[in-house]
Formats: C-alpha cells, sequence, structure tokens
C-alpha cells in the first residue's frame, strides 16, 4: 500500500461551528467544490497523529493542543482508489490562522453542515461525530460518480436513504 492511500482528515470545533475547508482552487480536484475538513496524505514513517498535526498546521496555521482519534474511513471510489482516511476532531488548537492553497476556510454552524455541498458519505459521519459514538470503522463505496451505494459501521451495513 503507498501513503497516497492513507490520509487523515480533521474537523477543528469552536463554539458549536467546524472549521469547513471548501475546495475551489486545486484543478482536477476529486473535491472540487465540496466542503470538507483539513487533512492530507500520510509522509513516510508517519503515524496518524503526526499527519493530522502537520496536515493542520499547513493548511490552517493552527497548532493542535486538544484532538481525538475518532474513526477509521474506508472510501471506495468506484474509480479505481481506495483511501484509508484516520478521522480526527479537535477542539484545542493555537496559533495564527493562515490562508489555505486549495481553497477557502469557513467557519460553519454545525446544523449548517448538512445542507452544504458535502459528500454523502461525510453525513453518515458527521452524525457519528455528533452523536459521540465511540472510536468507530465506516466503509463508504462510491460508483465512481460521487454517488454512495454502499455504506457499513462496524462491519455492519447501513441503510441509504
Amino acid at each position: 500500500m503507498s501513503m497516497k492511500n492513507l490520509s487523515t482528515l480533521c474537523y477543528l470545533k469552536r463554539d458549536g461551528n467546524y472549521l469547513m475547508l471548501h475546495r475551489t482552487k486545486k484543478e482536477n480536484d476529486v473535491n472540487k467544490d465540496k466542503w470538507i475538513g483539513v487533512g492530507g496524505h500520510f509522509e513516510e514513517g508517519e503515524s496518524p497523529e503526526e499527519c493530522v498535526l502537520r496536515e493542520v498546521k499547513e493548511e490552517t496555521g493552527y497548532t493542535l493542543t486538544s484532538y481525538q482519534y475518532r474513526g477509521l474511513v474506508t472510501f471506495v471510489s468506484g474509480d479505481g482508489v481506495t483511501e484509508y482516511m484516520s478521522l480526527f476532531t479537535a477542539d484545542g488548537f493555537e496559533g495564527e490562522p493562515c490562508a489555505c492553497d486549495e481553497g477557502e476556510l469557513e467557519w460553519v454552524p454545525a446544523k449548517s453542515i448538512q445542507a452544504l455541498n458535502i459528500w454523502e458519505g461525510d453525513k453518515i459521519f458527521f452524525r457519528l461525530l455528533d452523536e459521540n459514538v465511540p472510536f468507530f470503522s465506516l466503509k463508504l463505496v462510491y460508483d465512481g460518480c460521487s454517488h454512495l451505494i454502499h455504506a457499513a459501521l462496524n462491519g455492519q451495513m447501513l441503510k441509504l436513504e
């Protein structure tokens, strides 16, 4: 498995808001125009924690001081890519925010997240995060055209709406 199949995703939380990245700046971006958390791919030898700390610092300017490893998301794109994403939330950070070269960072009220242009599967893990579900494994299978066709939580099939 290569490092490009391993990634982290972090949602910083403050006062009932999540820091969201509106992906607008990268060419040929699978996340184009989507709203996602911050994170990225592992570098050789990194642990999930080391990766998330580095990526959050690079993309936001913040240094995390309090964060939690919430789950592992197996993301099957449907066009030949499988990614294993370590999902974190953070409620403590310090430093000065910086501009992100991948899009615009914006604090969004937690209750407004579902209305954004987010991946279908992200709606599932936001629900799990909001319900404070203990560490989970979530498998999300897409059809290659951004449509979620299968989801399983801790090995159990989820009913899709």
